[in-house]
Order: structure tokens, then C-alpha cells, then sequence
């Protein structure tokens, strides 16, 4: 269930980044946050 909610937040994430909707609210740090919850991950794979 974590797994399908990770990646729910992550597409949002990535939508409201693609839009400008984070650039706006001075957000895009989430994108960075994102992508530092990712990396252990790929690395394990």
C-alpha cells in the first residue's frame, strides 16, 4: 500500500512540477526530495 501511495505523491509531484504550479510557490525543492527518496532504491536494484 506504501508503494502505490509512493507513487501516487510522486507523479502528483511531477505533474505540479511540469505545470509551474511549484516553480510559483517557490516548492521545487519537493522534486529534490523526490528524487533523494528514489536513489536508494535504484541503487539497491
Amino acid at each position: 500500500m506504501a508503494f502505490v501511495l509512493f507513487y501516487v505523491v510522486a507523479i502528483l509531484i511531477l505533474v505540479l512540477y511540469f505545470t509551474g504550479w511549484l516553480a510559483r510557490r517557490n516548492l521545487e525543492w519537493l522534486v529534490l526530495v523526490l528524487a533523494l527518496a528514489v536513489f536508494p532504491a535504484v541503487i539497491y536494484l
